[in-house]
């Protein structure tokens, strides 16, 4: 059983997201937290697997609570909920390390899905999100596009033909699962493309590779 804490400063959203996880059978949510200082008391406590962290909370905002999660509850993973025009805490909340990025407006299915990509160790990032995140962070102050372009499309030399389809993929925010469905290929081939896809590029997670993937105008034809 997956044990999920959820944590925003709207009951009505914990309420939300509670009745939607609690339709899965494989998920329990233990607690509900309305701010990050109490959502770090509770994940302690309740020896938690997955904690949903809104960004704007009171006492202590989502991201400070992202960033001390680590040391309150070893092993949780956390999935950040985010609104469109939040850029600047999303640049944060992808430094901080979080395990997938929902907009609140997410389709229940999707929900559960990210809640079980992140209690087995997988990043989740719905397409809606994916691209928001990839807009908002090649909008920064990276250098000139033509340089960025020109260094990613470097970079991916390294990768073998199969490797930047798998990539262009992730590009989408496809998980997976869906992945594998798109090219004909297993999920655990899958999760071994990208695996393999991580490493040869230095990236820690599916956004920094995303974001490769849109500097080197890779797409899914290739």
């Amino acid at each position: 059983m997956i044990r999920v804490l959820v944590a925003d400063d709207e009951p009505l959203i914990r309420a939300g997201i509670r009745m939607i996880l609690s339709s899965a059978d494989d998920i329990d949510v233990v607690a509900e937290a309305a701010d990050g200082r109490e959502a770090l008391e509770l994940a302690r406590a309740h020896g938690v697997d997955v904690v949903l962290l809104d960004i704007q909370m009171p006492v202590m905002d989502g991201l400070t609570a992202l960033a001390e999660l680590p040391r309150a509850a070893p092993g949780a993973r956390a999935l950040v909920l985010t609104t469109f025009g939040e850029r600047d805490n999303v640049l944060r909340a992808v430094a901080a390390g979080g395990a997938g990025f929902l907009l609140k407006d997410t389709a229940p299915a999707e929900l559960i899905q990210a809640v079980r990509a992140a209690a087995g160790g997988n990043a989740f990032l719905s397409p809606v999100a994916t691209r928001f995140i990839v807009d908002s962070l090649a909008a920064g102050p990276a250098g000139p596009a033509a340089a960025r372009a020109e260094a990613a499309r470097r970079r991916l030399e390294a990768l073998t033909p199969r490797e930047r389809e798998v990539l262009a993929l992730l590009g989408e925010g496809l998980s997976n699962a869906d992945a594998g469905a798109r090219i004909h290929m297993s999920e655990a081939t899958v999760k071994t493309y990208v695996s393999r896809i991580l490493a040869k590029l230095g990236c820690d997670n599916r956004v920094q590779a995303a974001l490769l993937a849109r500097d080197a105008g890779l797409d899914t034809t290739g």
